[in-house]
């Protein structure tokens, strides 16, 4: 049995259609079904057993859980802008050090989601060495509570029994239910296809043009294809970037959809929220030697094909 957190969100449905690909069902799904329409990711899916994240919890702390074969974490709190520390400092600190030490105690693999935004604004690089963890200085409460995780697993030599995914900027099909936190792609594609339109936000830094901000933009069906070889690979420890190691433009971005959907290319440019503007990342890449270096080995989808593949769920809003 496998335990599944965050298993009907976003990476983790994408990930449980990729253990399903390879035979893999025995799974118990944890999450926390709310009002959006996360459930639907679910659909289709095989699994044996769900169960909300606060009885699961409350299970575990009574140790009325049977002895999986492996925890994979991903459930968090992974918006970017609430201010709520409190509940941040519950879901992807304290949740997470509860079910690190549960799984240490019975000795089976520990995979958790930390987060490229524990780099902050990459003046210390974007190294997954786990010698540079220290000096990191993220930029958002998300970004330090996942920082915060790290540290204490680093501070109490737990790291060798772990395996910690610093995820870049993921997009494609299952993240319909994000709201504000869903790709560029998936907010836009809707403006694009009737309006032949897309408004990005406008640069502040005079190193950039508008547009011109970099991000590592990596394909879910690539992500899910990097943690299933950790997953099967559970001697491979430590922290591993997962990003294509390349960085490109919004504009990339945008022209990527123009192209796929058949539209004249119409780039707008926009306020930056003040909110946002401070905490704005102007550039990341992902190191991915770690991940090389494991043994990892097949090619990340370029952006334009990762693009166009995803548009062609967003046309009728599917799912993996």
């Amino acid at each position: 049995m496998i335990i599944l957190t965050g298993g009907a969100g976003f990476i983790g449905s994408c990930f449980l259609w990729k253990l399903n690909n390879e035979g893999i069902k025995d799974i118990l799904v944890v999450d926390h079904l709310d009002e959006s329409e996360k459930w639907k990711n679910l659909i289709g899916k095989q699994y044996y057993d769900y169960i909300q994240k606060s009885d699961f919890f409350n299970a575990v702390v009574n140790r009325q859980v049977p002895k999986p074969q492996a925890v994979v974490h991903l459930g968090a709190c992974a918006s970017t802008t609430s201010n709520d520390a409190n509940y941040y400092i519950k879901n992807n600190y304290e949740y997470s050090k509860i079910l690190a030490l549960w799984a240490f105690e019975l000795g089976v693999p520990f995979i958790y989601a930390s987060s490229a935004a524990t780099y902050g604004n990459g003046e210390y690089g974007y190294d997954d060495d786990i010698s540079k963890i220290k000096s990191l200085a993220p930029l958002n409460i998300y970004g330090f509570t996942k920082h915060m995780f790290d540290l204490w697993l680093l501070n109490n030599n737990y790291l060798d029994k772990a395996v910690g995914i610093k995820f870049f900027n993921v997009f494609g099909p299952n993240e319909y239910h994000k709201g504000d936190m869903r790709s560029v792609i998936c907010k836009n594609y809707d403006n694009v296809c009737s309006k032949g339109l897309i408004k990005l936000f406008k640069s502040y830094n005079k190193n950039y043009k508008d547009g011109g901000q970099l991000r590592d933009f990596v394909y879910v069906k690539d992500v899910a294809e990097a943690m299933y070889f950790l997953f099967k690979n559970p001697s491979k420890t430590g922290i591993f970037n997962i990003g294509t190691g390349k960085a490109r433009t919004w504009n990339d971005i945008a022209k990527s959809m123009f192209a796929a959907i058949g539209k004249h290319e119409d780039i707008k440019y926009m306020e930056t929220p003040d909110y946002l503007k401070s905490k704005y990342q102007y550039f990341t890449q992902a190191k991915i030697d770690n991940l090389k270096n494991a043994g990892f080995n097949k090619s990340f989808m370029e952006l334009e094909d990762s693009v166009k593949d995803y548009c062609s769920y967003l046309k009728n809003k599917s799912y993996l």
